[in-house]
Protein backbone atom coordinates (compact mmCIF):
# COMPACT_ATOMS: atom_id res chain seq x y z
CA UNK A 1 0.00 0.00 0.00
CA UNK A 2 1.16 3.33 -0.90
CA UNK A 3 1.03 6.19 1.89
CA UNK A 4 -1.36 8.83 1.59
CA UNK A 5 1.43 11.73 0.88
CA UNK A 6 2.09 8.99 -2.10
CA UNK A 7 -1.48 9.04 -3.59
CA UNK A 8 -2.43 12.61 -3.65
CA UNK A 9 1.21 13.15 -5.25
CA UNK A 10 0.40 10.79 -7.77
CA UNK A 11 -3.09 11.84 -8.64
CA UNK A 12 -1.40 15.80 -8.67
CA UNK A 13 0.40 14.37 -11.15
CA UNK A 14 -2.45 12.69 -13.26
CA UNK A 15 -4.60 15.91 -13.18
CA UNK A 16 -1.49 18.15 -14.56
CA UNK A 17 -1.57 15.91 -17.40
CA UNK A 18 -5.12 16.46 -18.17
CA UNK A 19 -4.35 19.92 -17.59
CA UNK A 20 -1.09 20.17 -19.87
CA UNK A 21 -1.83 17.16 -22.63
CA UNK A 22 1.24 15.21 -21.39
CA UNK A 23 1.67 11.78 -20.27
CA UNK A 24 3.73 10.25 -17.60
CA UNK A 25 5.27 6.37 -16.94
CA UNK A 26 3.71 3.68 -15.74
CA UNK A 27 2.98 4.19 -12.31
CA UNK A 28 3.17 0.11 -11.26
CA UNK A 29 6.52 0.54 -12.57
CA UNK A 30 7.62 3.73 -9.95
CA UNK A 31 5.42 2.46 -7.46
CA UNK A 32 5.78 -1.59 -7.32
CA UNK A 33 3.47 -1.87 -4.18
CA UNK A 34 0.79 0.22 -5.60
CA UNK A 35 -2.46 -1.72 -4.96
CA UNK A 36 -5.48 -1.89 -6.04
CA UNK A 37 -7.48 0.68 -3.31
CA UNK A 38 -4.38 2.52 -3.86
CA UNK A 39 -5.31 2.85 -7.70
CA UNK A 40 -9.03 3.78 -6.85
CA UNK A 41 -7.71 6.24 -3.70
CA UNK A 42 -5.78 7.89 -6.57
CA UNK A 43 -8.45 8.01 -8.57
CA UNK A 44 -10.95 9.87 -5.69
CA UNK A 45 -8.44 12.29 -5.48
CA UNK A 46 -7.81 13.27 -9.02
CA UNK A 47 -11.88 13.13 -9.22
CA UNK A 48 -11.89 15.75 -6.31
CA UNK A 49 -8.89 18.16 -8.31
CA UNK A 50 -12.10 18.24 -11.29
CA UNK A 51 -14.48 19.34 -8.81
CA UNK A 52 -12.02 21.81 -7.13
CA UNK A 53 -11.83 23.46 -10.55
CA UNK A 54 -15.94 23.87 -10.52
CA UNK A 55 -16.55 20.62 -12.87
CA UNK A 56 -19.01 17.80 -11.41
CA UNK A 57 -19.70 14.35 -12.04
CA UNK A 58 -22.28 13.46 -14.24
CA UNK A 59 -22.07 9.54 -14.34
CA UNK A 60 -19.26 6.91 -14.88
CA UNK A 61 -17.72 4.15 -17.17
CA UNK A 62 -17.21 0.42 -17.01
CA UNK A 63 -14.29 -1.29 -18.68
CA UNK A 64 -12.56 -4.14 -18.71
CA UNK A 65 -15.93 -6.35 -19.17
CA UNK A 66 -14.96 -9.10 -21.36
CA UNK A 67 -12.71 -12.11 -19.95
CA UNK A 68 -10.24 -11.73 -22.68
CA UNK A 69 -9.69 -7.86 -21.60
CA UNK A 70 -9.51 -9.02 -17.60
CA UNK A 71 -6.73 -11.67 -18.46
CA UNK A 72 -4.50 -9.05 -20.72
CA UNK A 73 -4.90 -6.44 -17.66
CA UNK A 74 -4.14 -8.98 -14.93
CA UNK A 75 -7.52 -8.89 -13.25
CA UNK A 76 -10.37 -10.95 -12.42
CA UNK A 77 -13.42 -7.77 -12.51
CA UNK A 78 -13.83 -5.07 -14.34
CA UNK A 79 -13.02 -1.75 -13.50
CA UNK A 80 -14.66 1.57 -13.44
CA UNK A 81 -14.43 5.66 -13.27
CA UNK A 82 -16.59 8.74 -12.60
CA UNK A 83 -17.14 10.52 -15.84
CA UNK A 84 -16.55 14.60 -14.86
CA UNK A 85 -19.06 16.73 -17.16
CA UNK A 86 -16.68 18.56 -19.52
CA UNK A 87 -15.48 14.73 -20.67
CA UNK A 88 -19.62 14.54 -22.81
CA UNK A 89 -19.14 16.13 -26.03
CA UNK A 90 -21.84 17.07 -28.48
CA UNK A 91 -22.82 14.45 -31.66
CA UNK A 92 -20.66 14.88 -34.88
CA UNK A 93 -18.50 17.42 -33.30
CA UNK A 94 -15.10 17.66 -34.94
CA UNK A 95 -12.43 17.79 -31.81
CA UNK A 96 -9.48 18.90 -32.61
CA UNK A 97 -7.23 15.75 -32.63
CA UNK A 98 -4.59 18.27 -30.65
CA UNK A 99 -6.57 17.90 -27.85
CA UNK A 100 -6.05 13.86 -27.06
CA UNK A 101 -2.56 11.93 -26.30
CA UNK A 102 -3.36 8.72 -27.94
CA UNK A 103 -6.87 8.40 -28.46
CA UNK A 104 -8.94 5.04 -29.19
CA UNK A 105 -12.76 4.63 -29.97
CA UNK A 106 -15.31 2.13 -28.61
CA UNK A 107 -19.21 1.92 -29.20
CA UNK A 108 -21.24 0.99 -26.21
CA UNK A 109 -24.45 1.50 -24.50
CA UNK A 110 -25.30 4.61 -21.83
CA UNK A 111 -27.45 3.82 -19.13
CA UNK A 112 -29.24 7.26 -17.70
CA UNK A 113 -30.70 6.90 -14.29
CA UNK A 114 -34.03 8.01 -12.81
CA UNK A 115 -33.49 7.24 -8.76
CA UNK A 116 -31.12 6.70 -7.14
CA UNK A 117 -29.29 3.61 -7.22
CA UNK A 118 -26.70 2.25 -4.36
CA UNK A 119 -25.16 -0.94 -3.59
CA UNK A 120 -24.28 -3.72 -1.70
CA UNK A 121 -26.73 -5.97 -2.71
CA UNK A 122 -28.03 -3.98 -6.21
CA UNK A 123 -29.55 -6.58 -8.74
CA UNK A 124 -30.67 -6.69 -12.14
CA UNK A 125 -34.39 -6.12 -11.23
CA UNK A 126 -32.92 -3.36 -9.50
CA UNK A 127 -31.11 -1.46 -12.96
CA UNK A 128 -34.29 -1.86 -14.63
CA UNK A 129 -36.12 -0.13 -12.18
CA UNK A 130 -33.77 2.58 -11.53
CA UNK A 131 -33.01 2.92 -15.70
CA UNK A 132 -34.93 6.02 -17.25
CA UNK A 133 -33.87 5.35 -20.78
CA UNK A 134 -30.75 4.18 -22.94
CA UNK A 135 -28.63 5.97 -25.06
CA UNK A 136 -26.12 4.45 -27.97
CA UNK A 137 -22.50 6.27 -27.40
CA UNK A 138 -18.90 6.39 -28.45
CA UNK A 139 -15.97 6.26 -26.12
CA UNK A 140 -12.82 8.21 -26.43
CA UNK A 141 -10.37 6.19 -24.36
CA UNK A 142 -6.87 8.14 -24.36
CA UNK A 143 -3.76 7.95 -21.82
CA UNK A 144 -2.47 10.32 -19.20
CA UNK A 145 -0.31 7.19 -17.90
CA UNK A 146 1.13 6.26 -21.15
CA UNK A 147 0.29 2.85 -22.71
CA UNK A 148 3.28 0.64 -22.93
CA UNK A 149 4.54 -2.34 -22.17
CA UNK A 150 3.82 -4.19 -18.76
CA UNK A 151 0.85 -1.94 -18.40
CA UNK A 152 -1.60 -3.09 -15.45
CA UNK A 153 -5.03 -2.36 -14.45
CA UNK A 154 -3.26 -0.11 -11.13
CA UNK A 155 -2.23 1.91 -13.75
CA UNK A 156 -5.80 3.02 -16.00
CA UNK A 157 -7.68 2.63 -12.79
CA UNK A 158 -5.57 5.47 -11.05
CA UNK A 159 -5.73 6.98 -14.95
CA UNK A 160 -9.73 7.54 -14.75
CA UNK A 161 -9.75 4.26 -16.35
CA UNK A 162 -8.32 5.75 -19.03
CA UNK A 163 -11.49 7.63 -19.88
CA UNK A 164 -11.21 10.58 -22.43
CA UNK A 165 -14.44 11.65 -23.82
CA UNK A 166 -18.12 10.41 -24.74
CA UNK A 167 -20.63 10.91 -27.64
CA UNK A 168 -24.27 10.20 -26.38
CA UNK A 169 -26.48 9.60 -29.44
CA UNK A 170 -29.75 11.25 -29.79
CA UNK A 171 -32.07 8.33 -29.88
CA UNK A 172 -33.26 7.38 -26.48
CA UNK A 173 -34.76 3.73 -25.94
CA UNK A 174 -36.76 2.54 -23.07
CA UNK A 175 -35.52 -0.99 -21.42
CA UNK A 176 -39.25 -2.48 -22.23
CA UNK A 177 -38.60 -1.23 -26.10
CA UNK A 178 -35.76 -3.62 -27.01
CA UNK A 179 -33.21 -6.63 -26.08
CA UNK A 180 -30.69 -5.14 -24.21
CA UNK A 181 -28.43 -8.20 -24.43
CA UNK A 182 -28.85 -8.60 -28.63
CA UNK A 183 -27.99 -5.12 -29.81
CA UNK A 184 -25.73 -5.01 -32.83
CA UNK A 185 -23.02 -2.39 -33.32
CA UNK A 186 -20.70 -1.56 -35.88
CA UNK A 187 -18.22 0.40 -35.58
CA UNK A 188 -16.86 2.54 -39.11
CA UNK A 189 -13.71 4.69 -39.43
CA UNK A 190 -14.08 6.93 -42.72
CA UNK A 191 -16.76 4.66 -43.86
CA UNK A 192 -15.50 1.40 -43.18
CA UNK A 193 -16.80 -0.68 -40.76
CA UNK A 194 -13.58 -1.80 -39.06
CA UNK A 195 -15.67 -3.83 -35.83
CA UNK A 196 -18.34 -5.07 -34.93
CA UNK A 197 -20.24 -6.95 -31.93
CA UNK A 198 -23.21 -7.16 -29.77
CA UNK A 199 -24.09 -5.86 -26.78
CA UNK A 200 -23.81 -9.69 -24.88
CA UNK A 201 -20.38 -9.36 -24.94
CA UNK A 202 -20.67 -7.19 -22.33
CA UNK A 203 -20.61 -9.87 -19.47
CA UNK A 204 -23.22 -11.45 -20.99
CA UNK A 205 -25.89 -8.72 -20.47
CA UNK A 206 -25.26 -5.13 -20.10
CA UNK A 207 -27.17 -4.98 -17.15
CA UNK A 208 -25.32 -7.75 -15.33
CA UNK A 209 -22.08 -4.46 -15.53
CA UNK A 210 -24.52 -1.90 -14.11
CA UNK A 211 -25.67 -3.94 -11.35
CA UNK A 212 -21.79 -4.52 -10.46
CA UNK A 213 -20.82 -1.08 -10.92
CA UNK A 214 -23.51 -0.33 -8.18
CA UNK A 215 -22.27 -2.55 -5.59
CA UNK A 216 -18.48 -1.74 -6.34
CA UNK A 217 -19.28 2.21 -5.62
CA UNK A 218 -21.13 1.09 -2.58
CA UNK A 219 -17.45 -0.21 -1.04
CA UNK A 220 -16.06 3.67 -1.55
CA UNK A 221 -19.34 5.38 -0.16
CA UNK A 222 -20.90 6.40 -3.85
CA UNK A 223 -23.80 5.40 -5.56
CA UNK A 224 -25.51 6.54 -9.29
CA UNK A 225 -27.73 9.49 -8.79
CA UNK A 226 -31.04 10.47 -10.97
CA UNK A 227 -29.40 11.59 -14.39
CA UNK A 228 -26.29 10.14 -14.12
CA UNK A 229 -24.95 8.41 -17.41
CA UNK A 230 -23.40 4.97 -17.03
CA UNK A 231 -21.57 3.75 -19.77
CA UNK A 232 -21.80 -0.18 -19.47
CA UNK A 233 -18.70 -1.72 -21.76
CA UNK A 234 -17.65 -1.67 -25.06
CA UNK A 235 -19.05 -4.59 -27.48
CA UNK A 236 -15.50 -4.51 -28.85
CA UNK A 237 -12.01 -3.99 -28.63
CA UNK A 238 -10.96 -0.29 -28.94
CA UNK A 239 -9.52 0.91 -31.92
CA UNK A 240 -6.31 3.63 -32.65
CA UNK A 241 -7.51 6.95 -34.44
CA UNK A 242 -5.59 9.74 -36.29
CA UNK A 243 -6.57 13.49 -37.51
CA UNK A 244 -9.17 13.68 -39.72
CA UNK A 245 -11.00 10.26 -38.86
CA UNK A 246 -14.64 10.08 -39.46
CA UNK A 247 -16.14 7.74 -36.65
CA UNK A 248 -19.48 6.34 -37.09
CA UNK A 249 -21.32 3.83 -34.50
CA UNK A 250 -23.76 2.15 -35.73
CA UNK A 251 -26.58 0.06 -34.13
CA UNK A 252 -29.66 -1.80 -34.20
CA UNK A 253 -32.85 -2.04 -32.58
CA UNK A 254 -34.19 1.71 -33.26
CA UNK A 255 -30.57 3.47 -31.25
CA UNK A 256 -29.20 4.85 -35.15
CA UNK A 257 -25.63 6.03 -35.69
CA UNK A 258 -23.50 8.35 -33.64
CA UNK A 259 -21.09 10.72 -35.24
CA UNK A 260 -17.94 12.06 -34.20
CA UNK A 261 -14.81 13.88 -36.32
CA UNK A 262 -11.52 14.34 -35.53
CA UNK A 263 -10.22 17.46 -36.99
Amino acid sequence: MLSDEQRQSIAARISQCFAQREQIPLLSTEFPTLEMEDAYRIQERVVANFIEQGRSVKGYKIGLTSKAMQELAGTTEPDYSAILDHMFLPEAIHTPFSDWLTPLVEIELAFVMKERLQGPGVNVAEVIRATDFVLPAIEIVDFRVAMTPGMTVRDTISDLAAVGGVVLGGNPRKLTDFDVRAVQGDLMINGEVKESGTSAEVLGNPLTAVAWLANKLSEFGAAFEPGDVILSGSFLRALPVKAGDEIVARFDQGFGDVLLNFA
